[in-house]
């Protein structure tokens, strides 16, 4: 995702949202990934 900053307020600080953004990507898939581990665990030890 690209934000072009000249059109933007000058007090947004748009490397931190940027960074802000990577993480909750990355903590999104994490979940979804552990999510669907945790399906395929019961799937398996509990039906």
């Amino acid at each position: 995702m690209h934000i072009d900053p000249a059109e933007g307020h000058a007090a947004m600080d748009y490397a931190e949202h940027q960074n802000t953004y990577k993480l909750f990507t990355k903590l999104t898939l994490y979940t979804i990934v552990g999510v669907v581990v945790l399906m395929a665990l019961l799937y398996i030890f509990v039906v």
